[in-house]
């Protein structure tokens, strides 16, 4: 680890005339100052070029009889001096539990400027930390007789635009971020927004009609690649943005609770960080660590039980329609302490059951995956969804065709963990309830991971996703999980916001459309050169890729099909970074293609290294990654509805060794549409400095695998 401090600390007068900090390569400035009315202000440029123009900071108090002044509060937006400012250096190497590299540089340069309102007697403090990539402010409210609890009305942390950037965007809501991404310039989205809106989700709160989500990736007309998101979310809510899109400047906007306040505060506390990162080079944004370094250390003291997985599992049939979670089809309702499950007449699509549960773990045993999901195993799915109902799952009686004991014995036998499903249907109250005893049961049964839900609309009634008590909800349950050793992997939550570093048992999240959505339509081909750029940026997604059997007719009623070519799925175990990484499909259409699902079987989910060769948003990604521990590598490439060619120059390999090298391409002709299950494989002996030339199609891509001789 390296480690260097400085520091500089000085007393200012009320009219000082700001502060700068750079980064530590000089190519981020930061500028801090107030305006003649006491408000604080900020601007960012990069190599010169204004980023961030002068934009101002404060929150806005509630009026509330909780507030330590009551109905007597006043804001904190304005009135304020200065009255000292540290400047720091902080550069370290650590080592993350997972994930792409095997080290992090924790490299910035930070300002924090004390800042006084005489009119109040309050204090606070604007801290900025400035890196290579970008930088991350946020403030902190130290303990004070004038200052101990308050309300949030509003945010007002402002991000001024210089110009009428393209933007890539998700409809700001406070429930879901299962939307299709927009690409449009900043002015257009207030036209677009109706349409953009996912209106049939199960649970929909749009707020403005130029509110949008973040992380929000832009592009400037002259080549910056600029992306806001946060950093750090704890006890605090989720953050989105709204656009006064005649001025071009996004003010950030809260989630409310149900009583419409958007944050309950104790002195001390702080907010999450702000974040805004910056290159003339997209690929810089993929590999920012930005967001993670702004998080905390962390804190389970023995990881040794967290691990990356593989799995497969029982709910693609589900998804898609052939198979049902349910058990029964008999009862217009249930009510879990009144039915004897013994007599319920099974309903012969209930695909959670023992026989098809022992297939799907010896096809685990024969491919090297670790794991086997199983959804739809436990009591109460026949009315679980939409009802705002309170008792709807226990989490722990299985449905009478799931023997619990026998099938985890069997498959620990065959060197397989079975992972836990807990869909809590958004009834809080109802989980926090039964979770003692639910992460009990897994204990018992040697699960050491689960993966949770939160469709429909929260209970308690009112509340939202994204608010303060639901984002204290969520990091309760990975807090309570680690006590037991599990792993979690949250649907329906909140957008990650680095926490995985603090809390490495958070392995994965969905908090965006998954694969899920190509049964229901599809999303468009270029999806998966969005979320990189987007979504991904707070922590890893489990996306569940690898639908080989792309035509969805050919094995269901589902008329669907999935908008990628077949080579295209392999390409998102490594476009898609996750340590939690699905073999999604069904095990009879892996043997249908048993030899593309070789690459599936080879790749790993946790790296030593990644490479990011090629990228532009929403057009084309490619990425080379090598497996922890070893010397092998993959190599992956996602394109758009446009198709790309890709070269590939082998760079990155040891020199003077050579490798297996086995690529995995789109065949001639294939496209998503028309012809999505065309590839070939090749294989050949590669070394240092050679060229792959590979063309991907129309949704396709490519994959290699490069294992060392």
């Amino acid at each position: 680890m390296r480690l260097h401090l400085f520091i500089v600390s000085l007393l200012c007068s009320a009219g000082a005339l700001g502060q700068e900090v750079s980064s530590p390569d000089g190519n981020v400035r930061l500028r801090f100052s107030l305006t003649a009315a006491g408000q604080p202000t900020y601007e960012m440029s990069y190599k010169g070029r204004a980023v961030v123009k002068p934009s101002h900071l404060g929150l806005e108090l509630a009026k509330d009889s909780h507030a330590s002044k009551g109905m007597r509060e006043t804001s904190l937006m304005d009135g304020f001096t200065e009255t000292a400012h540290r400047t720091t250096t902080f550069d370290e190497t650590w080592k993350p539990v997972w994930g792409e590299t095997a080290t992090i540089r924790n490299h910035y340069n930070e300002l924090a400027v004390d800042l006084a309102q005489p009119s109040s007697k309050r204090t606070m403090t604007i801290r900025f930390r400035v890196y290579d990539d970008g930088m991350g402010l946020r403030y902190e409210f130290p303990q004070q007789d004038s200052l101990v609890y308050f309300v949030i009305k509003d945010e007002h942390t402002q991000f001024a635009m210089t110009g009428d950037h393209t933007a890539w965007w998700l409809p700001g809501d406070y429930d879901t971020q299962e939307q299709e991404t927009q690409e449009s310039r900043l002015s257009e989205i207030r036209t677009r927004f109706h349409d953009a809106v996912n209106w049939s989700n199960s649970s929909v709160s749009v707020f403005s009609p130029t509110g949008v989500q973040t992380s929000l990736q832009m592009k400037s007309r002259d080549g910056l690649y600029i992306n806001i998101h946060e950093a750090a979310c704890v006890d605090y809510a989720t953050m989105h943005l709204n656009l006064d899109d005649k001025n071009l400047v996004f003010d950030s906007w809260l989630t409310p609770d149900a009583t419409g306040m958007k944050g309950y505060m104790q002195t001390p506390c702080q907010t999450p960080w702000r974040t805004v990162m910056v290159s003339d080079d997209a690929c810089d944004m993929l590999s920012s660590n930005l967001i993670l370094n702004l998080n905390e250390p962390c804190k389970i003291e023995d990881t040794s039980w967290i691990h990356p997985t593989k799995y497969c599992g029982v709910w693609w049939e589900m998804i898609v329609g052939k198979s049902s979670w349910n058990y029964t089809d008999e009862f217009p309702s249930i009510k879990l302490d009144q039915i004897d499950w013994s007599k319920a007449k099974p309903n012969g699509r209930h695909a959670a059951n023992t026989a098809k549960v022992k297939q799907y773990i010896d096809f685990a045993a024969r491919n090297g995956l670790q794991q086997v999901l199983v959804e739809g195993w436990n009591v109460g799915w026949e009315d679980w969804a939409n009802h705002w109902k309170q008792d709807v799952f226990d989490f722990v009686t299985p449905y009478p065709d799931f023997d619990l004991k026998a099938l985890n014995d069997y498959a620990h036998s065959k060197g397989v963990k079975l992972m836990m499903h807990h869909e809590t249907s958004s009834s809080v109250q109802n989980y926090e309830r039964h979770m003692e005893r639910a992460y009990q049961l897994m204990n018992r049964y040697g699960y050491d991971a689960v993966k949770s839900g939160y469709v429909g609309d929260i209970i308690p009634r009112g509340d939202h996703h994204y608010s303060q008590s639901m984002n204290n909800h969520y990091l309760y349950c990975v807090k309570e999980a680690a006590r037991h050793h599990i792993m979690v992997n949250a649907h329906e939550a909140t957008r990650p916001t680095g926490l995985c570093r603090t809390w490495p048992n958070l392995v994965g999240n969905e908090s965006a459309r998954g694969t899920e959505y190509e049964a229901f339509g599809g999303s468009q081909p270029n999806h998966t050169v969005i979320l990189p750029f987007t979504r991904l940026q707070g922590g890893p997604m489990d996306y569940t890729p690898g639908i080989l059997e792309t035509q969805l007719k050919t094995w269901s009623d589902n008329p669907n099909y999935v908008h990628t070519t077949l080579v295209g799925q392999l390409a998102l175990y490594l476009v898609m970074y996750s340590p939690l990484q699905m073999a999604a499909d069904l095990p009879e259409n892996y043997a249908k293609y048993d030899d593309a699902f070789q690459f599936i079987r080879d790749v790993v989910c946790d790296w030593d290294d990644s490479r990011y060769l090629e990228a532009e948003p929403a057009r084309y990604i490619t990425v080379a990654r090598k497996a922890k521990g070893t010397d092998n590598w993959f190599v992956g490439g996602k394109c758009d509805e446009h198709g790309h060619q890709s070269t590939v120059k082998l760079d990155f390999l040891d020199k003077g060794r050579r490798y297996d090298c086995t690529i995995y391409a789109d065949a001639k002709g294939a496209d998503y549409e028309k012809n999505p299950k065309a590839y070939t494989i090749t294989r050949r002996t590669v070394k240092h400095g050679d060229v792959l030339k590979l063309t991907e199609a129309r949704g396709g891509g490519f994959a290699v695998s490069l294992m060392a001789k």
